[in-house]
C-alpha cells in the first residue's frame, strides 16, 4: 500500500531525530573519537584539564554536561568514563550532581526522539497482549523504571529507549531517571575522585574495583523496594 505524500512527510519529520542521533554514533566511532575521552587521555591532559577548570569553572561544568548530554543522547559507551572523569575533574558531589543533569538531558531526548519516530507505529500494531503489558508499565511507569535504573540489569540506553514505545509520561521518565542514576553515579564519581591519587602513584586501576559485592547488594535492595507501590496496587487489586 502506497503511503500518502502527507504521511510520508509526517513520517520523515518524526523519524528525523532518530536518524540524526543513529548518524552522530555511526560518525563518533567511524573518526575514532573514543581514543580521546579515555582514561589514558584524561591522565595525559590532566594537568591542562585542572587549570581550565580553575579558569573557568562555570564554563567547565556546563562543557562537561554538554559533553555528557550528548554522549547519552547517542548512546555511546562512555557513561561509566564519563562519570568517573566527572568525580576526578569537580570532585565527589559537584561530579555526581554535572553527571545526573548531563545524563538525564540526554537520556529525555533519545526518549523523545524515540517516542517520535516509533511510538505511534508501535501503538497502531500492537497487540493485544502488548497492549496490556503497556498499560501494566504505564500504570507503575515510576517505579518500575526507578528500578531499572537503581539496579543496572539492562544497557543504559535500552532503558532510555524501552519507555518510549509503552507511551509513558515524559514526567515519570525524567523523575525516574534523575532520582534512580543518583547512587551508582556517586559510586563511581567517589572513585573518579580519588584517581589523582592513583595517577600519581602510576597505579593501574579498574572501573569493575569501584564496585563491591555489599554496594550490589544495597542497589538490588533499594530497586526491590521500588517496586513495592506495584506490588502493592496488584494485592489491593485482588483483594478488591
Amino acid at each position: 500500500m502506497e503511503i500518502a505524500p502527507a504521511a510520508r512527510s509526517s513520517l520523515i519529520r518524526r523519524s528525523l531525530p532518530l536518524v540524526l542521533l543513529a548518524a552522530g554514533l555511526v560518525a563518533f566511532f567511524a573518526l575514532g573519537l573514543g581514543d580521546y575521552l579515555g582514561f589514558d587521555a584524561l591522565r595525559a591532559h590532566r594537568e591542562r584539564l585542572m587549570v581550565l577548570i580553575d579558569n573557568w569553572p562555570v564554563l567547565s561544568a556546563a562543557g562537561f554536561i554538554a559533553i555528557y548530554t550528548v554522549a547519552t543522547a547517542l548512546s555511546l559507551p562512555l557513561g561509566l568514563v564519563l562519570t568517573v572523569a566527572g568525580g576526578f575533574l569537580f570532585g565527589a558531589v559537584p561530579g555526581t550532581a554535572l553527571v545526573v543533569v548531563g545524563a538525564t538531558l540526554g537520556a529525555t531526548i533519545l526518549f523523545l526522539a524515540a517516542r517520535s519516530a516509533l511510538g505511534d507505529v508501535l501503538a497502531r500494531r500492537a497487540g493485544p497482549a502488548l497492549d496490556r503489558l503497556g498499560r501494566e508499565i504505564r500504570a507503575g511507569a515510576f517505579s518500575y523504571l526507578l528500578m531499572l535504573r537503581l539496579v543496572p540489569l539492562f544497557p543504559f540506553w535500552l532503558v532510555n529507549l524501552a519507555p518510549a514505545l509503552f507511551g509513558v509520561s515524559l514526567r515519570s521518565f525524567v523523575l525516574s531517571t534523575a532520582i534512580g542514576i543518583i547512587p551508582g553515579t556517586a559510586i563511581y564519581a567517589y572513585f573518579g575522585s580519588s584517581l589523582g591519587s592513583i595517577f600519581d602513584r602510576n597505579e593501574t586501576f579498574t572501573l569493575a574495583g569501584a564496585v563491591t559485592p555489599e554496594i550490589l547488594a544495597a542497589l538490588c535492595l533499594l530497586g526491590l523496594l521500588s517496586l513495592v507501590p506495584v506490588l502493592y496496587r496488584r494485592w489491593k487489586g485482588r483483594t478488591v
